[in-house]
């Protein structure tokens, strides 16, 4: 019998490579399996796998949908890229013995459970989303909360989740958020198993400013809090520089707001870059002001930087750091209160440089790919988490 371990295909909605931490996720995994030779070998399959004639158009004519209906466009999107995805699958999955097939969301599992060969071709399922992926969309304003497409939506996991093998939650928040309205999921074993990445092996950056932010420029990122933070310190006599990198739809709104608070000399808008992690060592704090997430990688790769994070203690977010320690939490309905309570750190250079090494040494102890790589992968192959 062969002591290698079971091989792992990686069953995935989105493209390879992006700014979304479930991409940032596949990634990282791939990138520790790669460097560990006892690992398993893995494939990531995608509906882009799949003969680009037939999903091009496919993919296009959700430019003509969206127009008419958000909502609709969402269910062309979530429908066509499961059609492909399963379609890759079944090709990735027919000429394979026994295998793990780990899924990064319902639609992606319910792709793997179709496609399939036998039952030693075993589904495990990522909960990356917030409560449930209705819930996501909802929050982005492209269906509305309760509508026909967040009802489909919710009728697909109550459908899927209970049948995958495992599951692996990314914090014990998403894990109860879940649990906490579809009750069937509690019965399929599963393990919190947080996001981690590789450490950086860059030297430090340059001084840039005083705090920094990465995100997507969404409104559930909440970046016009950090705004009004700035203005309510300026106000206190503090002027505070804040870099923001991301992209998104909000982005012209942020520059109006900025204007509007008197704060624009002190806000850099600078996009999206892959290399972000490169730039993050050259600030003295990295704020976060996002109300609804089911982690946070960014959190995880300033720490990683000796960056002391200021957040609010909402779902996950708490269990990243502890208030005092790494960081401090603050609240995300009193800029006034935020900006004493950020001032407060940055101003204290020997709290300040205190809570840096504890963001440090927090990375190396529960977010290191090195410590955490193994106990995901122990669990996809069926041990423990």
């Amino acid at each position: 019998m062969s002591d290698r371990p079971l091989p792992l295909v990686i069953s995935s909605m989105l493209r390879p490579k992006g700014v979304t931490g479930v991409q940032t996720h596949v990634q990282q995994l791939l990138r520790y399996l790669a460097s560990d030779a006892a690992s398993p070998e893995a494939t990531l399959v995608t509906p882009f796998s799949w003969g680009r004639p037939l999903y091009t158009p496919a993919y296009a004519l959700r430019r003509a949908v969206d127009p008419a209906s958000a909502a609709a466009g969402v269910l062309w999107y979530r429908h066509w890229h499961e059609v492909f995805l399963r379609a890759a699958l079944r090709r990735e999955l027919a000429g394979r013995g026994d295998c793990v097939i780990y899924a990064q969301d319902p639609p992606a599992a319910r792709a793997a459970l179709a496609a399939r060969r036998h039952r030693g071709q075993q589904v495990v399922m990522a909960v990356h989303f917030r409560t449930s992926q209705a819930d996501e969309w909802a929050d982005k304003g492209a269906l509305p909360r309760d509508g026909r497409a967040f009802r489909r939506i919710r009728q697909l996991e109550r459908a899927v989740i209970p049948r995958v093998d495992r599951i692996v939650y990314v914090s014990r928040w998403a894990q109860e958020a879940l649990t906490s309205w579809l009750p069937a999921a509690a019965t399929v074993p599963s393990a919190v198993i947080g996001n981690f990445t590789a450490p950086r092996d860059a030297p430090g950056a340059e001084p840039h400013g005083d705090l920094v932010t990465v995100g997507n420029l969404e409104p559930v990122k909440n970046h016009r809090y950090l705004l009004h933070v700035l203005a309510a310190a300026k106000q206190a006599g503090q002027e505070l520089t804040l870099d923001i990198f991301g992209e998104g739809p909000v982005h012209a709104s942020l520059e109006w707001l900025a204007a509007t608070l008197g704060v624009s000399q002190q806000v850099r808008l600078r996009g999206f870059r892959p290399d972000v992690r490169d730039y993050l060592p050259g600030y003295r704090a990295y704020v976060h002001a996002s109300y609804s997430e089911s982690s946070s990688l960014a959190i995880m790769e300033a720490m990683d930087a000796g960056l002391p994070v200021v957040a609010a203690a909402i779902g996950p977010l708490g269990e990243l750091f502890d208030d005092g320690v790494e960081g401090r939490y603050w609240p995300l309905d009193d800029p006034r209160q935020a900006a004493a309570i950020l001032t407060g750190l940055v101003d204290d250079e020997q709290a300040r440089l205190k809570a840096a090494r504890a963001a440090r040494d927090r990375f190396a102890r529960d977010y290191d790919a090195t410590v955490m790589g193994p106990r995901l992968t122990s669990f996809l192959l069926g041990g423990a988490g």
